[in-house]
């Protein structure tokens, strides 16, 4: 188990996730993608060793990103497998330059520059079992717009979970403060945006921030971990529609998170799935929500059929958390 605070969420969302077996499946069509449809029903794609070794670089990240500021601004956080291994030594390419939150009414953030990956590298803390307010922010399903201030332009049909999207609005402004400085004191023009669970959520809502206030020519990735589905179909459309193939969504194999909130309450994930399987394998899940049976929901129909233990991972071998 990961904690009383994930399993208030489950236990938030299991007669929601019942209901959804009981319901008509719902045709999630997206109008401005005529073939996703057919995505969804695509067969997986394994990846490769290598393809799965690229990401542990974005892995330690998202995993420091549990860690308060202070350590991360002297880069000297928690030991990860055996034998030890730093996981800040794990990206020693990396130079923070910016460090916030406090771990409960604002979740802990930070941004940096990585010169092995010529990005700046912007992370999102995860879901803290220890706080109790990030509880609310979970339990918080509900859909609403995003503010017009932070994202200009934006049709009001586009809608997140306003728990995730308030959690990001915390922390919006000294962010995108923190990228600018990064990106002008290291000449970079890539940022990568990362998270796991609740941190993924506000991950991927901040990478539409960010993209809407920075220059054209950035080039962005976003690689998330045990996220949850953000917002509605118009905001997986536009997601998708500004990110495309710039995300992975990593899920690791029967964890729960990644099928709440239910599709029936207006819910769909972006695309990008990458499902860890049991054997440890990973695949590709082309699609929004792929039902394949090697994908997330094929894995875990409901929560009764999944494990809270999977969502901290591993995910090739490391675990989530600051230690």
């Amino acid at each position: 188990m990961i904690g009383t605070r994930l399993v208030t969420l489950l236990l938030a969302c299991a007669a929601t996730i019942v209901h959804v077996n009981a319901a008509p499946v719902q045709n999630h069509t997206d109008e401005t993608s005529p073939n996703l449809t057919s995505l969804e029903k695509r067969a997986t794609i394994p990846l490769t060793s290598s393809q799965v070794a690229s990401f542990r670089p974005y892995t330690n990240f998202a995993a420091v990103a549990g860690c308060p500021p202070a350590t991360v601004l002297a880069w000297n956080c928690g030991i990860n497998g055996t034998p030890p291994t730093a996981k800040c030594n794990a990206n020693p390419t990396f130079t923070p330059v910016a460090a916030g939150g406090n771990g409960a009414s604002v979740q802990f953030w930070y941004v940096g520059y990585d010169a092995n990956l010529a990005s700046v590298i912007v992370g999102f803390q995860g879901t803290d079992a220890d706080k109790i307010l990030p509880i609310l922010t979970d339990a918080d399903f509900f859909l609403t717009t995003l503010d017009s201030g932070l994202f200009p332009g934006l049709s009001s049909d586009i809608k997140t979970h306003n728990g995730f999207n308030d959690a990001q609005m915390a922390s919006a402004s000294a962010v995108l403060s923190a990228v600018n400085t990064a990106m002008s004191r290291f000449g970079a023009r890539r940022v990568t945006v990362t998270g796991h669970s609740l941190g993924g959520a506000i991950a991927t809502i901040s990478a539409v921030h960010l993209k809407l206030h920075l220059p054209s020519t950035t080039t962005f990735k976003v690689v998330t971990y045990g996220c949850p589905r953000v917002g509605n179909q118009a905001f997986a459309n536009y997601f998708n529609s500004r990110f495309p193939g710039a995300n992975s969504r990593i899920n690791n194999q029967d964890d729960i998170v990644p099928i709440v909130p239910g599709r029936f309450l207006g819910f769909d994930h972006v695309e990008g799935e990458i499902h860890i399987l049991n054997n440890n394998g990973w695949v590709s899940c082309p699609g929004q929500d792929n039902e394949d049976g090697d994908c997330t929901i094929g894995y875990v129909p409901n929560i009764f059929a999944g494990d809270t233990g999977d969502h901290s991972g591993p995910y090739d071998g490391i675990r989530m958390g600051c230690s």
